[in-house]
């Protein structure tokens, strides 16, 4: 299989991946924390980059989509850690502490949005929750990007 196969199957791994994040939000009703939403941003960038590899030929610029699976994967094992209380995540969703925030800073905030805590599983599938899977399926995907750039 050449390079540019491959760089295509990737590609498409992170449309499955990021598409599979939008349809639990909209079709499934499971609205997204903090977390969940900064691995949606290097899947986007690997499909970028996937597009401008597969128009251009230019298979050296194949490592940014490597970085860019890469990143999202670390997020991903990062974020189940939070969930599974190895580790602390992000006090701005993970903490109830409303210290510094005004009366009317609060409700606006509870009014503006649902609060989904980073460190609350929300879904998981034979224990490995969505940002398990993410993490697990993107290292493999940071993988076949390195396969294919390394080919060359």
């Amino acid at each position: 299989m050449n390079s540019f196969r491959i760089i295509g199957i990737v590609t498409l791994g992170s449309i499955i991946m990021l598409g599979g994040a939008y349809f639990f939000q909209y079709v499934l009703g499971y609205a997204p924390c903090k977390m969940c939403l900064w691995q949606r941003w290097p899947h986007g960038f690997a499909i970028l980059i996937g597009l401008i590899v597969l128009s251009t030929r230019n298979i050296k610029i194949s490592i940014l989509g490597a970085l860019g699976a890469l990143t999202t994967s670390i997020i991903g094992f990062y974020h189940a850690g939070v969930e599974q209380k190895w580790w602390e995540g992000p006090k701005t969703c993970t903490s109830n502490s409303i210290e510094g925030l005004s009366a009317n800073d609060l409700l606006n905030q509870i009014l503006a949005a649902p609060i989904v805590r980073c460190d609350e599983i929300a879904w998981d599938l034979l224990g490995i929750s969505m940002a398990g899977w993410n993490g697990i399926i993107s290292l493999f995907l940071a993988v076949i990007w390195m396969i294919a750039f390394l080919r060359n």
